[in-house]
């Protein structure tokens, strides 16, 4: 007996080892051979690629070196921004994981005054102020191209310079559209067609506008000729269209097939083109209204656009200086966050928008396609004839004459997205024809063009001798933004914003939402009996001042004290309603994670054990 109980011993003991050395072996095998193997549990799947950003981390030509720099010490009191960089890291470590070895990453904590701090700065990255100590916090993300790869080329090097929380939803595509532009070799092409001066006058030593002068430092922008343009070619990433005006059917057609192919197309027209230096009647006495419309493709897009109607907004005019007087014009307008939609990587970080003498786009009854809005009016906004407001140039005050608000938000740029059929269709015998596009084809579409020009968003200044372009709106971000995105892959273009990390509390918002009601109406009660209560006062003084009056009144006055501390009292008793709600909520929470989860699962080991227990006792000696 004493032999076999040794012998159990033994065996016991040299199955834990075994167990112990087993489950070590299979934790170093699964943290090299199964990194790939990941479970997203969360509700949005924040943690899984989308295939867009996979079909990009798959085509990589080059490898590539990722830098995340963020200031771990200085950021020891900001636990939100900790918070974002576990989800920035995780995202990246997501990302390395699918390159097979592609993409390395590297994580640097660059100290005050050290050269990890200078390489910050020196690859680009913006520093903000608020660190503990006063430091200053780096958080962004510079990528590098390293030698070698398929795709060869220059070395490049580019940067997030920052990473916003308030930025979440569009983390996934900055990072790929970093990923992507550090894997192509040469700078996009893009195409520009305008009847408009945009180039500048070099023979008078005129400069390009200020939105060009900026697009060229980021793309190759070539100028096509509308006269002589039979065909957009493919290297065109994306064509801008400019005020066209009396297009050759020929270079209708080009546009139509370029959109039908897959081609990004940027269009810009106006009601009123204040930049347009056509006259109004040419020497042949050719009338010429200054605007601008693209009536064959709209209608084929099923698009509608009134080129001879003009948005005013009093909630968003600008003010300008016209014979020594500061006036508002409505027609001018300074669209705000409340005008951008924040949910499109093209508008989410812009925060002003300047527009003159714009229109307005709408789908037709029996369109086919989608109106996605990036810039709209207020509600406040009335569309009123171009005539008028070129009458009321002297004093635009006049546009405010009978002014009547259309309660409707006025499309002013938008994405349309969809199937596009030809607006050619008698083409179709025609070699290489194309009927129609894709699903999800894309056209933006700007129903302004002074949203281009200088006057509106950029001032010339002086530093250090130099002249030097400094911006007051975000026009031109607008249109860079827009080439950036569109000049991307399809598989950058397919990444849309996500849901954020921070989830809301939708239980406590509710009751804060019912209680807020139930505040409104106690206070609307106790400013209707507070009226009431005045009116009767006025009532008493204008019977007379007799010593009955005075009494009178000093009972409605006590009456109405009364009443108002009864009704602030149900006021707070509606408030601690309220934080009880929440703090029982909060309670019960605590309870089934501290307590009933715990419990629960002891009980079950508890179970469990017994029944192993109760098993090996009915076995036989």
């Amino acid at each position: 007996m004493r032999r076999l109980h040794i012998g159990r011993r033994t065996w016991l003991v040299t199955a834990l080892v075994a167990l112990t050395l087993a489950f070590v072996a299979i934790t170093l095998a699964s943290s090299r051979g199964l990194q790939t193997a990941r479970v997203d549990l969360t509700a949005d799947h924040l943690y899984t690629l989308t295939p867009g950003t996979q079909h990009i981390i798959d085509g990589l030509h080059r490898p590539l070196k990722l830098t995340l720099y963020f200031s771990e010490h200085a950021t020891r009191d900001l636990p939100q921004l900790r918070s974002y960089e576990q989800r920035v890291r995780e995202m990246l470590q997501e990302m390395v994981a699918r390159s097979r070895g592609r993409i390395r990453l590297v994580v640097i904590d660059p100290v005050p005054y050290s050269d990890d701090e200078a390489s910050a700065e020196g690859g680009g990255l913006t520093p903000i102020n608020g660190g503990s100590n006063g430091e200053r916090v780096f958080f962004g993300l510079v990528g590098a191209t390293v030698p070698g790869g398929e795709g060869g080329g220059e070395e490049r090097s580019l940067s997030i310079p920052f990473f916003d929380p308030a930025r979440e939803t569009f983390l996934e595509y900055d990072i790929a559209k970093l990923l992507y532009e550090l894997d192509q070799s040469s700078k996009p092409h893009i195409g520009l067609i305008s009847s408009l001066p945009l180039d500048g006058n070099p023979a008078i030593g005129e400069p390009p506008w200020a939105v060009v002068q900026q697009l060229e430092q980021l793309f190759e922008v070539r100028t096509l000729d509308a006269d002589t343009l039979t065909r957009v070619g493919d290297d065109i990433q994306v064509l801008l269209l400019v005020h066209p005006k009396r297009l050759p059917d020929a270079a209708v057609y080009a546009l139509d097939q370029y959109v039908l192919r897959g081609g990004h197309l940027v269009v810009f027209v106006d009601p009123d083109a204040e930049l347009d230096t056509t006259p109004y009647v040419d020497s042949n006495g050719l009338t010429d209204d200054h605007n601008s419309d693209l009536p064959r493709l709209f209608a084929a897009w099923g698009v509608t656009f009134d080129a001879h109607s003009v948005v005013l907004d009093r909630s968003r005019a600008l003010q300008i200086e016209l014979a020594g007087t500061n006036l508002n014009h409505p027609a001018m307008l300074g669209l705000g966050p409340q005008e951008l939609n924040h949910n499109d990587v093209v508008t989410a970080s812009l925060q002003r928008i300047n527009v003159s003498t714009a229109g307005s786009f709408d789908l037709a009854p029996n369109a086919q396609t989608r109106l996605l809005p990036l810039i709209q009016s207020s509600a406040e906004a009335e569309k009123v004839p171009a005539q008028r407001v070129l009458e009321a140039a002297s004093d635009p005050t006049a546009l405010l004459q009978g002014y009547q608000p259309d309660n409707q938000h006025y499309v002013i740029a938008a994405r349309l997205r969809g199937t596009f059929h030809s607006a050619f269709p008698q083409r179709a015998a025609t070699p290489g024809h194309l009927a129609e596009s894709r699903p999800d084809s894309e056209v933006v579409l700007v129903a302004d063009t002074d949203i281009l020009s200088d006057r509106l968003w950029v001032e010339m200044q002086s530093f250090l001798g130099q002249p030097m372009l400094s911006a007051f709106a975000n026009n031109g971000d607008f249109v860079t933004n827009l080439a950036d995105n569109l000049s991307g892959s399809s598989a950058l273009l397919s990444i849309r914003g996500r849901s954020a990390s921070q989830r809301p509390f939708t239980r406590v918002r509710a009751l804060q939402a019912a209680a807020d009601q139930k505040f409104l109406v106690k206070k609307q009660e106790l400013e209707r009996e507070l009226a009431e209560t005045r009116q009767r006062l006025d009532e008493l003084q204008k019977n007379g001042r007799s010593s009955a009056a005075s009494a009178q009144q000093k009972s409605e006055i006590e009456q109405f004290q009364q009443r108002r501390l009864a009704i602030n009292k149900e006021l707070r008793d509606v408030q601690h309603q309220l934080n009880a709600e929440i703090d029982a909520l909060g309670l019960r929470l605590k309870v089934i994670n501290i307590v009933l989860v715990p419990a629960l699962v002891t009980l079950i080991g508890l179970l469990y054990g017994w029944r192993r227990v109760r098993q090996s006792r009915s076995r036989p000696g």
